[in-house]
């Protein structure tokens, strides 16, 4: 446990409680051979066989001397914080677009005479007229989400280690993805260290911490289920991102100038250690995107080359092309602010469009330019804009789902057709992507998903920290409402009644 005492030895000025988790006696433990297993909240690579994943799956059922005898208070203390809360990451993309007999489905309706819901339509849409349109709380593809997620947190918390780790292994292996794109892998990795994370992330809510916070136990619990399974790149894959998050909680969002001296100590150690225990498993196996993910999370605070980036992402987007927050990352680090310059940026764009052809069509390009545009205005202004309409046209064609239906209107719509800069190029270049809202929104949307529309209007910001879900949806549903309305307006006009199905938007005699 050499790595954890430098680790403690790194942060002991940050160390605000000196109880410690005691070390199982290695005499204890129980190894999971070379069973690796997957879903975390990372884009990385594949694992073992299916005979290994089976193997794994067989252990997990049954009983677990290692879940017996180690001493296991720490974890159980820091995942007490934080036990009642709900563990949902907002990320990427996408729904089936079929709705379960089981998913509640209001219709808002504005100005009718059975409105659902219309409490929190607000003064944005007072004078919209015979608008309906489906709003399922929650969506498809958030109860697919919370599902995965909470999966691997019950089997944390039962200590059910080798179950965990062939699910997640078997979602690396097959590159589950969710309805709207999202991979099975990560969503069960985040599951898996959201106790640990989350309890520090309360503590620093305010930045500066109780006394007695537990800033340290649970990364130490996770560090001795490592010490557990040495060998296991899943395992490792968790608690590297556990401590790449806790190292983000530490920052904060603020610019390098502004971050105190301890913060930063803390962002270092933490993310030092996550390079190593990646770097321990030496790229192996080379297949696991989660591997890869997690690796591609670690660019920060190093010398990287244009090159090495784009080829460290462009091997995580061959091993699975269909997860887009791949194809969004490599986008956003390809920026001058990152590793990258403008020509790097396009090269890379028609590369990755040429290389997920079969998967996206010209869809590529526009991924990999989704974020990059709405951040920088000369990235922006120099884009290949038919190409990236063709490219839009295409994801539709290839993921016609409202999850992502939803997306592409609101980007459209809210993240590109609200950003004015003053800039002549890039403004001319957002206006005709925003026109693109238009045929979506006629063709294809089907039901709102307030949450994406109020992320959109942020611009779809990870480091977004929101005090009231609630409230913040119903914002995201007064933007869509109003801008639904906006493109409807001579049908609402000549007084006809605008009801979304299952085909899409109807307009009917009021």
């Amino acid at each position: 446990m050499t790595h954890l005492a430098s680790l403690v030895r790194k942060l002991s000025g940050l160390r605000l409680r000196s109880q410690t988790v005691a070390a199982p006696a290695l005499s204890e433990k129980t190894t999971v051979g070379n069973a690796d297993a997957a879903p975390a909240i990372a884009n990385t690579a594949l694992a073992k066989n299916a005979s290994q994943a089976q193997t794994a799956a067989d252990k997990a059922h049954a009983p677990s001397p290692f879940r017996k005898k180690r001493d296991t208070s720490t974890l159980k203390e820091a995942k007490g914080l934080r036990r009642s809360a709900k563990v949902t990451k907002i990320h990427r993309v996408a729904d089936t677009g079929t709705t379960t007999q089981n998913e509640p489905q209001h219709h808002i309706v504005v100005n009718g005479h059975n409105a659902q819901r219309t409490a929190h339509i607000g003064g944005a849409c007072k004078n919209l007229h015979n608008l309906s349109i489906p709003c399922p709380d929650p969506t498809r593809e958030e109860r697919i989400r919370d599902a995965h997620q909470n999966r691997a947190l019950k089997l944390v918390r039962q200590e059910d280690w080798d179950k965990l780790i062939a699910m997640i292994t078997t979602a690396d292996r097959d590159r589950s993805l969710t309805d709207g794109g999202m991979s099975v892998a990560e969503l069960m990795a985040f599951g898996a260290r959201a106790d640990v994370v989350l309890a520090v992330e309360h503590a620093l809510v305010d930045r500066t911490p109780e006394h007695d916070a537990p800033m340290l136990r649970g990364i130490e619990a996770l560090e001795y289920v490592l010490a557990e399974y040495p060998d296991n790149y899943v395992i490792g894959c968790i608690v590297a991102q556990a401590h790449i998050d806790i190292a983000w909680a530490w920052r904060g969002v603020g610019w390098d100038v502004e971050i105190a001296p301890r913060n930063r100590e803390a962002f270092d150690a933490h993310f030092a250690r996550a390079r190593d225990i990646v770097v321990s498993f030496k790229n192996m196996p080379e297949n696991s995107a989660l591997l890869a993910s997690t690796a591609c999370a670690l660019l920060r605070g190093d010398n990287y080359s244009t090159e090495s980036v784009a080829d460290r992402y462009q091997a995580l987007i061959d091993l699975n092309p269909k997860n887009i927050s791949s194809l969004r990352a490599l986008g956003t680090h390809m920026l001058p602010r990152w590793y990258g310059s403008y020509a790097a940026l396009e090269l890379e764009a028609r590369r990755t469009a040429a290389r997920t052809t079969s998967e996206w069509g010209a869809g590529g390009y526009a991924w990999v330019m989704f974020d990059a545009i709405t951040v920088d205005d000369k990235a922006c202004a120099q884009l290949d804009l038919p190409f990236f309409i063709e490219g839009l046209r295409d994801i539709v064609r290839h993921r016609p789902e409202p999850h992502t239906i939803n997306l592409l209107a609101a980007y459209c719509a809210n993240t590109m057709g609200q950003a004015y800069s003053g800039n002549d190029a890039a403004d001319h270049t957002r206006a005709q992507i925003a026109a693109c809202a238009d045929w979506i929104v006629r063709e294809h949307l089907t039901e709102l998903h307030p949450m994406i529309w109020a992320h959109a209007a942020q611009g779809f910001a990870n480091n977004l920290r929101v005090s009231s879900p609630s409230r913040f949806a119903a914002a995201g549903q007064d933007d869509a409402l109003r801008i639904i309305a906006g493109l409807f307006k001579r049908e609402i006009a000549e007084g006809k009644r605008i009801v979304f199905t299952d085909q899409g938007p109807v307009a009917t005699a009021a």
